[in-house]
């Protein structure tokens, strides 16, 4: 169930009850991806981010980071299902700011502005799917759910149809997808005529087999 407008308020901890927060927290930590809290009140730690993408993303090579104009050594391709990714932020670090670190630590040159982070949660026996705006907090969320997936998820997802940013597409990126598209069809089509090739010898064999009987 996707809930759009569904937001929590952000509730302002002092620092004795982030502090308190973060202890329960790390107590209950089973994969060691603790939280910690620097002197100046800022705490960091580690969100797991699932990879529910639907397009294809775009890939740099180490050679060709930090280039403008695009790379023949750009590659698009699809991401596998259940793909999920580790991030070490702060509390400070927005929801835009983790879209782009987590695009920068994959090298993909897509825009950031094509994507959108989802907090998905259990609540009565029902599965919650969130959008979060972007100036919300990840970190802080994790900290105040705890430490278990199962209260609270991060998900990375394209924009819905009627929100994706074409303009932020480039001319080698739409080319990229036409092809993708092209060999997908191809490919489904041989499919579709192997298919039918198999079922046809079938049923060839069949009425030879008859008209023997005959």
């Amino acid at each position: 169930k996707d809930v759009q407008k569904e937001r929590e308020p952000h509730v302002y901890l002092s620092k004795e009850e982030v502090k308190e927060k973060i202890q329960s927290y790390n107590s209950s930590v089973t994969d060691k991806l603790k939280m910690t809290l620097n002197a100046n009140g800022i705490y960091t730690g580690f969100i797991k981010v699932q990879m529910e993408l639907c397009r294809p993303i775009t890939v740099q090579s180490s050679q060709s980071q930090g280039r403008c104009a695009p790379s023949s050594q750009e590659t698009a391709f699809y991401l596998p299902d259940g793909c999920v990714n580790t991030l070490h932020i702060s509390s400070t670090n927005t929801v835009r700011e983790v879209i782009e670190a987590l695009l920068k630590k994959f090298f993909v040159a897509d825009n950031p502005a094509k994507f959108a982070l989802y907090k998905r949660c259990h609540k009565e026996d029902q599965v919650y799917t969130c959008k979060l705006s972007d100036r919300e907090h990840p970190l802080y969320l994790r900290l105040v759910a705890g430490p278990k997936t199962e209260m609270l998820s991060f998900v990375l997802r394209e924009h819905e149809t009627g929100e994706v940013m074409w303009e932020a597409f480039s001319i080698p990126e739409l080319q990229n997808f036409l092809r993708i598209l092209d060999k997908e069809e191809s490919d489904q089509l041989q499919l579709l005529k192997n298919r039918y090739a198999a079922y046809r010898g079938k049923l060839e064999e069949a009425l030879r087999g008859g008209a023997e009987a005959w």
